[in-house]
């Protein structure tokens, strides 16, 4: 035995095991330590032995090549783990999350702005191609001396380690290392108690990358994406549907919310299809929320929601910001509210506030299920009503398809920058100005002969990136911020969202001079905070600790001009948007539908969900990543409490998933009026034989 490994040892096998292993796994090491991940843990475990693993399975098919291809394939397998790693901290530290194949289009994005992206990369990140740069030397001057030197032993070699023999010590060490990883994953010392998803599970489909790369690396991360994203799983979800806990018999007469199941409980009965099911017995058994003090207070009004490109709590500031600022103090604002960038976060965060539904974490949701339909929309909810609806979006489809997105959730009508005739250039010049998009909208809205009240939903964009370099909005308002001693960049930025600022203004005066002002109502969110911009250049204005997702705090504002100032303390997020202004609207709908509850509701419950599952609220923050709860007061939460709500955010966004995926929402309209049809007709023959039988 001894003599087997001392032969193995002098192996180009073993040698090409060593080389492959030290270059692969040096480079994960310095991944963790530049992304702030701790190194004597459990997932070093993991990834030292899923390295060897790696290593051993390339060395081993490397040993049957010629050696200047082996040479070549080893020096080109450590630069790529290193250059994906040096990819995802750049990723992560310009977009805020890691990248996945399932989100492709955002290397677009980086491709787009990549004078930008290289402008953010920290210096430290560079340290992860040390490692190829070692091998790199190593094999070039010391490799072919070595190959040259054992030259004369190769036909002894290959008489004494015959591929069958290789391939036995193959699978007997692929067997021992397999064995000892899954042992890893399954011993219950090893596993993090609070892990939003399990690693048994995590591994299989690593949908949450954040947790995904602390447990495993950047490597097994890598390879696992790549196989979901060319074979597509979803996890195994069950519900079971309790009717006799559905009822809330304490809520007072008048506020009771009458929905009948009738048909739904129908449909549950008759369905074949497991997955649909699955979502039929969530939903359905869903709170039903109460009406409240606020039910139908603007009922009848116009709605405007304006969702703010790259908008963060900078904009509160009364002097360079006026008109926003007289909306956020006279109107109500949310001070603890935050937009939670996803992967494609403007897309998906509008797609998130029109639906109340949580969009897939490590995909271009928006864009890939671009053709689902959705009646319980924002759109759909107002056409219901009575209103015409209709969305707005002052640049192409570069990015996002809103012309299909928008029109297959209901909107009536999409204008994009092309319809809305608003002059634009590329980004690095100008974006359209949000103050001519104003204007456009305002003549849209007004100039008909079409009296219903209107919905529309304004998406902006003059406040986008890039502010490291010129441009005409960038430049525009330098001069007045001279007094200001802020780097150029951050008086960039400040400048194309004071374009956005003259855009409300042109708003507010127009539907002023129009007499309906009054009754019209005014909803502001920022989709994101300026995530093209360093943190550090951020901490020039404002002043509050960044870290646990501080930084993704945006402002969020209901504004009429007859309504009485407030400011609300809950922790909220756009997935209660759409319940919020149902509610207010007094219209028909479904709370159960959505993924959000209405903020003015007694049945709230404060607390805003990231998109990789962590969560905080005023008295703890749970970060999903590492598993760890981090207290703000005494009151802190048990074990217990933080696994019972891991496990309502956990079912929340794998039930979203679910529902995307499978159309769910089209499924489910055409279904309960199918089944609404077959009980009315029932009920009319029933009826109709009753007047029969008496007369």
């Amino acid at each position: 035995m001894i003599n087997r490994l001392k032969e193995f040892v002098k192996t180009t096998w073993f040698r090409y095991i060593v080389i492959l292993f030290c270059g692969i796994f040096s480079g994960e090491m310095i991944f963790r330590l530049c992304a702030h991940m701790p190194i004597l843990s459990y997932p070093t475990l993991r990834v030292f032995i899923s390295t060897l693993f790696l290593s051993t399975l390339i060395g081993y098919l490397a040993s049957f090549t010629n050696k200047i291809v082996a040479r070549i394939i080893i020096g080109l397998i450590i630069f790529l783990t290193n250059f994906y790693a040096y990819l995802q901290l750049g990723f992560n530290n310009f977009l805020g999350v890691y990248m996945s194949f399932g989100t492709s289009s955002q290397l677009g994005a980086v491709v787009d702005y990549i004078k930008d992206f290289l402008h953010s990369i920290k210096l430290i990140y560079y340290t992860v191609y040390i490692p190829f740069i070692f091998v790199l030397v190593y094999l070039i001057l010391f490799e072919k001396k070595i190959y040259n030197n054992d030259r004369t032993n190769i036909d002894n070699e290959q008489r004494k380690y015959k591929f069958y023999i290789k391939s036995i010590n193959m699978l007997g060490i692929a067997l021992v290392l397999i064995s000892t990883y899954w042992l890893t994953l399954t011993f219950k010392f090893m596993q993090n108690d609070l892990q939003l998803t399990k690693n048994k599970d995590l591994i299989v489909n690593p949908s949450v990358p954040s947790t995904a790369i602390q447990e495993f690396g950047t490597t097994v991360f890598a390879l696992g994406d790549i196989r979901v994203t060319l074979f597509p799983m979803d996890e195994q979800l069950t519900y079971e549907y309790k009717k006799e806990e559905k009822k809330n018999e304490s809520v007072e007469p008048d506020y009771q919310r009458k929905i009948d199941d009738e048909a739904w409980e129908e449909l549950i009965k008759n369905e074949s299809n497991s997955t649909y099911n699955t979502l039929n017995n969530y939903f359905i058994s869903q709170k039903i929320t109460s009406k409240n003090d606020y039910t139908g207070m603007f009922k009848g009004k116009n709605v405007i929601v304006i969702m703010m490109e790259s908008v963060s709590d900078i904009m509160i500031n009364p002097d360079l910001y006026p008109n926003f600022y007289k909306m956020y103090s006279e109107g109500w604002h949310w001070e603890n509210n935050y937009s939670p960038r996803n992967s494609c976060a403007t897309g998906n965060n509008e797609m998130s506030g029109m639906l109340s539904l949580y969009s897939i974490n490590n995909n271009c949701t928006a864009n890939q299920y671009k053709y689902n339909t959705y009646y319980e929309s924002i759109f759909g909810i107002f056409n219901d009503a009575g209103y015409r609806t209709s969305s707005m979006h002052d640049y192409t489809e570069a990015y996002y398809y809103r012309s299909t997105i928008h029109k297959n959730m209901g909107a009536n009508e999409y204008y994009g920058v092309q319809r809305l005739g608003i002059p634009y250039q590329t980004e690095y010049v100008n974006w359209a100005s949000d103050e001519d998009f104003m204007y456009k909208a305002l003549d849209i809205l007004t100039n008909t002969d079409d009296e219903r009240p209107f919905m529309t939903w304004l998406t902006t964009v003059s406040g986008h990136q890039p502010y490291s370099s010129s441009s005409i909005l960038g430049d525009k308002y330098l001069n007045d911020l001279s007094s200001y001693n802020y780097p150029k960049e951050l008086k960039r930025y400040l400048s194309k969202i004071k374009v956005t600022d003259d855009g409300l203004g042109v708003l507010l005066k127009g539907l002023e001079e129009k007499g309906i002002l009054d009754d019209t109502v005014i909803i502001m969110y920022g989709d994101h905070y300026p995530y093209g911009m360093n943190k550090s250049l951020i901490k020039n204005i404002l002043t509050y600790d960044l870290n646990d997702y501080e930084v993704e705090r945006v402002p969020f504002v209901i504004y009429n001009s007859q309504m009485e100032a407030k400011t609300f303390s809950d922790y909220t997020s756009y997935i209660n948007i759409v319940p919020t202004i149902a509610n207010l609207f007094d219209l028909d709908y479904d709370p159960r539908l959505y993924m959000g509850t209405d903020l003015l509701s007694d049945d709230y419950e404060s607390l805003v969900v990231f998109a990789d599952g962590s969560w905080k609220n005023e008295k703890a923050y749970y970060n999903a990543a590492n598993g760890s709860i981090k207290n703000y007061t005494d009151d802190a939460y048990t074990n217990e409490e933080i696994k019972a709500i891991n496990e309502s955010v956990s079912y929340k966004m794998k039930m979203s998933s679910l529902a995307i995926k499978n159309n769910y929402f089209k499924y489910l309209g055409e279904k309960l009026e199918k089944y609404q049809n077959e009980i009315n007709q029932r009920k009319a023959d029933e009826a109709s034989s009753m007047v029969e039988t008496n007369a």
